[in-house]
């Protein structure tokens, strides 16, 4: 990579103000040897040169523009913001360059990944130049190469990516994205901010296909959430069998919670056979079964 030092352009006025003070010393010698009239129409010459040069040598650039000028052929430095002279005939302006935050939008249409399967995508890459002796003189047009070499690094690493990758972790995307930016483009003298993908759409048969299988997935999910639930009723019921089999009392507390239950309701009447109703006396039920024994 080739090195342009910058060199300031503090000689330029001097160079123009000595190349005007001589031309106007050479013309009043001249003017003395001749008449009157004849000076005056030398000095409305020169005022008309410098009046059409003005406009060559005295240039602006804006807070965020740099020009990069070259002296017969050479680089002599970037200058801006603010007033700048320029000697013409020897001086000019090779560009304009704007160092405020720039925007390219790229897409990559009918990009195969890693599954091989199509995808569209579009992204966006916020970039600035920090260096604009390079963006002016190590690249023939910046704008025109930035989005094809966006467009590349997207299909290099769409090709390497599963889709469902790029779909659930579009943050990674776009970080890979921008570090190959940046190192493809960074003898430019140009920085790569941030890159961005916005959307990625897949054909309309896959996305049905891909809408079926997600439903699948949800519906095998949920059997199996239901199938877990059933296990857990029934493994509380065994335990709550074995702990009513141990404690009749904790069996009549819950036939009389039950009948409390079904009958705080206003208006209900429950019809009950005296055996269950015995049931639930534990010293009724010892005493007939000492009898009967």
């Amino acid at each position: 990579m080739n090195s342009y030092p910058l060199r300031s352009s503090a000689n330029g006025p001097a160079l123009l103000l000595s190349l005007i003070t001589a031309g106007l010393a050479a013309l009043s010698g001249w003017a003395a040897a001749r008449s009157a009239s004849a000076a005056l129409w030398v000095v409305m010459a020169l005022l008309i040169i410098v009046t059409l040069l003005i406009p060559r040598c005295l240039l602006m650039a804006n807070q965020w523009e740099r020009a990069v000028v070259l002296r017969m052929g050479r680089m002599r430095g970037v200058e801006g913001p603010g007033l700048f002279l320029l000697i013409p005939f020897f001086d000019a302006v090779a560009s304009w360059v704007d160092q405020r935050i720039q925007t390219t939008e790229f897409n990559a249409e009918q990009a195969l990944s890693k599954d091989t399967v199509p995808v569209n995508v579009d992204a966006v890459v916020f970039w600035q130049i920090h260096d604009p002796e390079r963006a002016a003189l190590e690249i023939a047009d910046y704008r025109e190469a930035i989005p094809r070499v966006a467009q590349t690094s997207l299909r290099e690493m769409v090709g390497s990516s599963a889709l469902s990758n790029l779909l659930s972790d579009r943050k990674h995307g776009d970080e890979v994205l921008r570090d190959e930016i940046a190192r493809k483009i960074a003898d430019w003298g140009i920085a790569v901010i941030s890159v961005e993908i916005r959307d990625i759409s897949v054909p309309p048969a896959l996305q049905d296909a891909m809408s079926r299988q997600a439903q699948a997935e949800r519906e095998r999910l949920a059997r199996v959430l239901l199938g877990q639930a059933e296990q857990e009723v029934a493994e509380k019921f065994v335990e709550a069998a074995e702990i009513y089999a141990r404690s009749p009392a904790a069996m009549q507390l819950r036939a009389m919670n039950i009948i409390y239950e079904t009958t705080k309701e206003r208006g209900a009447t429950i019809l009950m056979p005296t055996s269950m109703v015995d049931a639930m006396n534990p010293r009724l039920a010892a005493g007939l079964a000492q009898s009967v024994g």
